[in-house]
């Protein structure tokens, strides 16, 4: 009975070998968690913002400029929402080396939002022609209060500490606002225009996936994933 197995067997692979398919195992770190960021209920109204306090500010834009509390298209699905892995990352992952750049660029923050590892370099970059102080207020990481009076100035800073989100602000411009999501690895997202997110690269295992919003709150999801599986998390947040 034995040998009539794996006579069978084999014949099975032949066959399978002769019609040009191959069985290959999934790559380790290959584990995916995507999903889609949405709102219940109705997001409060954006409040235009005025420029007029800093004249060069408003020469900037030629249509009015609107606060990005709550950035959400007419389908409900949310931008600038910060989703990571919380826990289940056992292992280290070196800062890259590549900097992370937050301009100021017609006296608004670019990116809004952002995720950073520990360690790694942030640039601080004023692309205007006017004065910007820029206010990190961190609530385990060193907070820093700094000018930049001279266009193209850069200031370089790096977080020792993990912090989910840590806010900066401008103290000359006060409709300037940025978030920053500091993480000791590489597995986050930023939730793009339609809502969606990607966290790609992980190992497998069970996760606590953690969406943050600057005026939403946060929510968890567990998230289990095997190498090469693709595992869909979708968040709604309630309006406030």
């Amino acid at each position: 009975m034995i040998a009539k197995r794996t006579s069978t067997t084999a014949i099975a692979v032949a066959a399978f070998l002769a019609a040009g398919i191959t069985w290959q195992a999934a790559a380790a770190d290959s584990g995916t968690i995507q999903g889609k960021v949405t709102i219940k209920g109705a997001a409060a109204k954006e409040i235009q913002i005025d420029m007029n306090a800093d004249p060069k500010c408003a020469s900037m834009h030629n249509e009015p400029v609107f606060t990005q509390r709550i950035l959400v298209n007419d389908k409900g699905e949310i931008k600038d929402a910060f989703v990571w892995i919380k826990e289940g990352i056992s292992k280290p992952y070196d800062p890259p080396a590549t900097p992370v750049v937050l301009n100021q660029e017609g006296c608004i923050y670019k990116p809004r939002v952002f995720g950073i590892q520990v360690g790694q370099e942030l640039q601080i970059k004023n692309s205007d022609s006017t004065l910007h102080n820029v206010h990190a207020m961190p609530t385990v990481n060193r907070e820093f209060n700094l000018a930049q009076p001279v266009q193209g100035m850069v200031t370089t800073k790096k977080f020792s500490k993990a912090e989910v989100c840590l806010k900066f602000k401008c103290d000359v411009h006060p409709w300037m606002f940025a978030y920053a999501g500091v993480v000791p690895h590489p597995f986050f997202a930023v939730s793009a225009a339609d809502g969606t997110y990607k966290i790609g690269g992980l190992p497998a295992g069970e996760y606590t996936v953690e969406i943050w919003h600057n005026k939403l709150g946060t929510q968890e999801l567990k998230v289990k994933v095997g190498d090469g599986e693709c595992k869909t998390a979708d968040f709604a947040l309630e309006a406030k």
